[in-house]
């Protein structure tokens, strides 16, 4: 860790205002969304995580991925994303064992029903971003479907949707 770095930590140097400002921008317009929506948006991202993060290591390619689908699902800006993600992966290796069910839980209950298969969708499509799904990841998206009450045919269609990322399924 650079020496400027560790004199900061320690509050010896204090960053510039300027070097703060695009993660204040960013934070701030966060604070502006509605807080339904910043609810929905931090569990939708938690929830990406929990799969991401079901073989312990979350990629580069998770993280685009996951950044990408809260872009587009929460309509938000790809910066709000960036953030959204990056504490939501933060949180998820700080919290996942004892959050998991609770976030779920609230997810289902500001979701609708499509919000959730939607979410599963995306679910699968963290899990495939390497073109194989692990069975820790394919675990990770049984529980949450289990706690945000999916279907079993919305499951099964999805399963059949990635089948061929699913552990086990010969790739030949």
């Amino acid at each position: 860790m650079p020496i400027k770095s560790i004199r900061a930590w320690l509050g010896v140097d204090t960053p510039a205002e300027q070097d703060l400002a695009p993660l204040r921008e960013t934070l701030e317009a966060l604070n502006h969304l509605e807080p339904d929506r910043a609810r929905y948006l931090g569990a939708f991202a938690y929830l990406l995580g929990r799969v991401a993060h079901a073989d312990q290591h979350v990629s580069p390619d998770e993280t685009l991925v996951m950044e990408r689908l809260v872009e587009e699902h929460g309509g938000i800006a790809r910066d709000q994303a960036m953030v959204v993600v990056q504490l939501a992966k933060a949180n998820n290796q700080l919290f996942g064992g004892t959050a998991n069910f609770l976030v779920a839980r609230e997810f289902g209950d500001l979701a609708t029903y499509e919000q959730r298969v939607a979410l599963m969708r995306c679910l699968f499509a963290i899990a495939a971003t390497d073109e194989s799904i692990s069975t820790a990841e394919e675990g990770e998206i049984h529980r949450i479907a289990g706690e945000l009450r999916i279907d079993r045919q919305d499951l099964v269609a999805l399963r059949v949707a990635y089948g061929r990322h699913l552990p086990g399924v010969s790739r030949g």
